[in-house]
């Protein structure tokens, strides 16, 4: 990826009951918001229909934004066992959605995203939602928290990729 390529990056903060996306066009130090918003599932339907919605919604998403990569949160030690899981089911229809269409998935923790966005991991959600509308310039935009976070994994794969070429060329 070269200073004039931009590449398009989808986000995604993976949930049960709602999964942020959010798509960004960067070439890692200048960064254009394209998208973002929420895959949102019924408590009140069996498991295997949320995660079909998730599936399906993501792939109409990948069909529609094609993005060159995805960055996903990783599953976080949660609350419980359970949570953990509907987490790590939520996570795997995206990251299946996505392998179908062959596009490329990274995948960074939640202390690494917070880093990137904010320059230190330990930074709560209103923190990086305040970063990611200045990094985006999308002020006054309406998302929820899990579509600033899919954004701010975004931005953290964006991020990462001129690191790893600055240090690649430093080491050539």
């Amino acid at each position: 990826m070269g200073a004039a390529m931009k590449e398009c990056i989808m986000g995604i903060d993976p949930g049960l009951s709602t999964t942020g996306y959010g798509f960004i066009r960067s070439d890692g130090q200048n960064s254009e918001w394209i998208a973002h918003g929420d895959i949102n599932t019924s408590a009140k339907d069996a498991i295997e229909k949320r995660l079909g919605h998730i599936f399906k919604t993501t792939q109409e998403l990948l069909a529609q934004y094609q993005p060159d990569v995805v960055a996903i949160e990783d599953v976080f030690l949660a609350a419980s066992p359970a949570i953990a899981i509907k987490l790590g089911h939520a996570r795997s229809a995206v990251i299946c959605a996505t392998v179908d269409r062959n596009v490329r998935v990274f995948s960074y923790s939640a202390k690494q995203i917070k880093r990137a966005v904010v320059g230190r991991g330990g930074a709560d959600k209103e923190q990086v939602a305040y970063m990611v509308e200045r990094l985006l310039n999308i002020l006054g935009k309406k998302r929820s928290h899990d579509a600033t976070d899919a954004l701010a994994a975004a931005l953290c794969h964006a991020h990462s990729q001129i690191a790893k070429i600055a240090t690649e060329r430093k080491s050539a």
